[in-house]
């Protein structure tokens, strides 16, 4: 099994380039448990994401929002949305992403009226795209063949491509967008991506619950209704998960001891380390560290 690690900076921002030679658009398949953390963690991209699931189910968490996408149905996750996905029930969930720069889908005068409004709708995380309605099975069918389009890599092809993100955001506009959204949720998510973004920052660090809420410009009990409305955490729960999630490359480099990478994402204690590590990932951190040293 070939493991991916999901590259995001501090503030949660992948940092992986999506294009072709003269597009900025990417279109690949996604094994959800070949991710080195065996999900694909919490970050944000400029990038609108159009999911096919094509095995399996998966569960994607889009800002405060969660929604289940079994296999043939599809998924649309907006500009500058956090999200995250794993699989359900271990059904080894496969899924083809597609990732363009919103206004690929229209010409620029177009863009104005049909694409900007909806672009940066704060109600509009995602859409769930079912393959049973017409206009669903169309955008299904388009990205497919994006997906042909890029394998192939035919003369012009990129004038098809540009042919089929019209009919994708057409049928998206004419069929499941709304343009009626409440300010607050901006509000709400970019608070929430201050703390997220202090927490990366410091996660080295001791970090206090006042530390994280004063971040965010909210009271501690503000705070944690954050993280349990939008995450399903708390706070410190959250440093942790994130602490040992950076500590998985860590452990792979030549000559590091658990002890020394414990300390080195921000653990106080070698003990406290191994139980939270065992916790999330079934197994201890000397045991994943020699097994997957095994695999390079």
């Amino acid at each position: 099994m070939k493991e991916r690690s999901f590259q995001i900076d501090v503030n949660l921002k992948e940092i992986t380039k999506h294009r072709t030679e003269t597009l900025p658009i990417a279109c690949y398949e996604t094994t959800i448990r070949e991710n080195i953390n065996g999900y694909i963690p919490l970050h944000w991209h400029e990038e609108i994401q159009l999911v096919v699931v094509l095995r399996g189910e998966a569960v994607f968490q889009i800002n405060e929002n969660q929604t289940s996408v079994k296999e043939g149905n599809a998924l649309f996750i907006n500009s500058g949305c956090l999200h995250m996905a794993e699989e359900k029930k271990g059904s080894n969930c496969v899924y083809i992403c597609l990732n363009v720069l919103p206004h690929l889908f229209l010409s620029q005068e177009l863009y104005t009226t049909y694409g900007y409004p909806y672009v940066k709708a704060p109600h509009l995380s995602y859409i769930f795209i079912d393959r049973t309605k017409a206009w669903g099975k169309s955008i299904i069918e388009s990205i497919l063949k994006v997906k042909e389009l890029l394998n192939e890599k035919a003369p012009f092809f990129e004038i098809d491509i540009a042919t089929q993100l019209t009919t994708i955001w057409k049928n998206l506009v004419s069929h499941a967008f709304q343009q009626n959204h409440p300010k607050t949720n901006t509000l709400k998510n970019e608070r929430m991506k201050r703390m997220l973004n202090w927490i990366h920052e410091h996660y080295k660090e001791k970090i206090t619950l006042d530390d994280i809420a004063r971040s965010g410009q909210l009271s501690r009990s503000e705070c944690c209704r954050y993280f349990k409305r939008i995450l399903h955490t708390t706070p410190i729960s959250y440093i942790t998960e994130y602490r040992v999630q950076k500590s998985l490359l860590l452990l792979l480099e030549e000559e590091a001891s658990v002890t020394n990478v414990a300390y080195a994402v921000g653990f106080n204690s070698t003990s406290y380390f191994i139980d939270q590590f065992k916790k999330m990932m079934k197994i201890t951190p000397f045991v994943y560290q020699q097994e997957r040293r095994g695999k390079q």
